[in-house]
């Protein structure tokens, strides 16, 4: 089973967090929420997550995948993190997964994980980092290789379950969809 790696900041966007944890967890994706600190954190519109685990334990073990939630100031503390930004740059020399919803690309941008690829975020934020050699599109989700990144808060659906049909396939998305009675 893929194991993927939830970080955690303070002022993360509370939607994207839990419903990255929650999709993934529901297609039995092994899933570890890990704290920049070991603080519960208070996402960005005062929700309490209590993390797994801190940061420094979670390093302890390899992932397939990274997720990065977005909000502010979350995506800032992630960014600003020296250990994410060498771990980002970890998983894309393994050629593992890296992906970032809203403001949180910007911190796939400045590991030089972007370099080469088309990528999305929240309005404005990868539009205003000066990026020559990233395509930035409106698009809800993109997939560019291990990369992928999406819009925000209202994405992180559609978010969740291409995570989940990248890891396990359209089978496993689909029977996870079908429970979300989104149709």
């Amino acid at each position: 089973m893929p194991n993927v790696l939830v970080p955690l900041a303070q002022g993360c966007e509370e939607l994207e967090a839990v419903t990255i944890i929650d999709l993934l967890r529901r297609a039995k994706i092994d899933v570890t929420t890990a704290g920049l600190d070991k603080q519960t954190v208070i996402a960005s519109r005062g929700v309490k997550i209590i993390p797994d685990t801190d940061l420094d334990s979670a390093l302890k073990q390899e992932y397939d995948m990274i997720v990065l939630p977005g909000g502010l100031p979350g995506a800032d503390h992630l960014d600003n993190d020296p250990r994410i930004r060498a771990l980002l740059k970890k998983m894309a020399s393994k050629h593992k997964y890296t992906a970032a919803i809203c403001a949180a690309p910007k911190a796939l941008a400045n590991a030089g994980v972007l370099d080469g690829k088309t990528a999305t975020s929240y309005p404005g934020f990868l539009d205003d980092m000066n990026l020559p050699n990233t395509k930035i599109t409106n698009e809800a989700v993109v997939i560019d290789g291990k990369v992928i990144t999406s819009r925000g808060p209202g994405t992180a659906m559609d978010f969740a379950l291409t995570l989940i049909e990248i890891l396990l396939g359209k089978q496993n998305r689909d029977e996870v969809e079908t429970g979300l009675v989104r149709n």
